[in-house]
């Protein structure tokens, strides 16, 4: 089995999480391993939780660290990040050293056409993550209402013309159903003014995208188990998370800033010192980004940040 991905800020996410021997660590991404090796590589009876929600990822995986798994060091967990407390809670886990997000498509879900992520392979309107759920966007494109098209191509493509995309969605498939990826592409040219075609990319990008955070609910199952990691961080106890477009990384920002921003007080009010100080602290002020050497080697790697958060104590009601 072929699994061709190279791995964005991979040292610089693994050091920011200032691995621990024998520390339990969660890798929220599998993907190709490349995060999942390099946290192994620091462990020796510590065990690591590597979860990926496609069974190409886990396949590929259980090949090559076939001897870590056998030892018990590395377990893969075939499920959605959203199942993460539940699955370390099955084995009586109850707080992480560690976790680590790699967000987005991996270049191997974008380079197998057939998965029908990429607008430059012809193939089904697919876009799952998970082949083992129904939604696919084959569906969204041909059954969801006119509504529900502008909301995602406003909110999740960002896109400057949704009204007209959506429109003339609405207006093909009333002729005939919309069933692949370049039948879309060419109603989002038609859709989109000539001179706007010429700048910015593919002029399908934004609506790809949408589609795409739409079929796998992304946002929402981000927010959720970032919740859940941060809940389950021990004291000293790190995550790092890698973006690759701006909705992920302002969810990631408001939430970090969040935990390690003290509760609001009410002006006047007197305080020990240190009474109402957060129980997080940003590892990073600002995101860190990969340096002018892997964004040559790497393509993809222009659009990555990197942020850190750390646990340094636990609030009066969890102890």
């Amino acid at each position: 089995m072929t699994f061709e991905h190279v791995t964005v800020l991979l040292k610089p996410a693994i050091d920011l999480l200032a691995v621990k021997a024998d520390g339990i660590y969660v890798d929220a991404t599998l993907g190709g391993g490349g995060h999942t090796g390099e946290i192994l590589k620091r462990l020796t009876t510590g065990h690591l939780y590597s979860f990926d929600q496609d069974q190409t990822a886990i396949d590929y995986n259980q090949e090559q660290y076939a001897d870590e798994i056998a030892a018990g060091k590395l377990i893969l967990v075939h499920e959605n990040f959203r199942q993460l407390k539940k699955r370390l809670s099955q084995d009586g886990i109850q707080a992480v050293d560690g976790v680590v997000y790699d967000l987005g498509v991996s270049s191997v879900q974008f380079d197998d056409g057939q998965r029908g992520f990429s607008y430059n392979y012809d193939a089904e309107l697919d876009m799952r993550m998970d082949q083992r759920q129904s939604l696919t966007a084959k569906e969204i494109v041909n059954e969801w209402s006119f509504n529900d098209l502008l909301r995602i191509l406003s909110r999740y493509g960002e896109d400057r013309f949704p009204k007209q995309i959506a429109r003339k969605i609405e207006q093909h498939r009333e002729q005939t159903p919309i069933n692949t990826t370049f039948e879309l592409v060419d109603i989002i040219k038609e859709a989109i003014p000539a001179p706007a075609r010429r700048h910015g990319g593919h002029p399908a990008k934004r609506t790809f995208q949408a589609l795409r955070i739409a079929v796998n609910d992304e946002l929402g199952a981000l927010e959720d188990s970032l919740t859940q990691s941060l809940d389950l961080l021990d004291v000293q106890g790190r995550i790092s998370v890698i973006t690759f477009q701006s909705l992920e990384d302002r969810l990631v920002k408001q939430m970090f800033r969040e935990r390690a921003t003290g509760p609001e007080l009410p002006a006047g009010l007197p305080v020990l010192p240190g009474q109402f100080e957060p129980d997080y602290k940003l590892l990073t002020r600002k995101p860190i980004k990969p340096d002018e050497a892997e964004m040559e080697q790497n393509q993809r790697a222009h659009s990555a940040q990197l942020r850190g958060i750390e646990r340094v104590k636990f609030g009066e009601e969890e102890e």
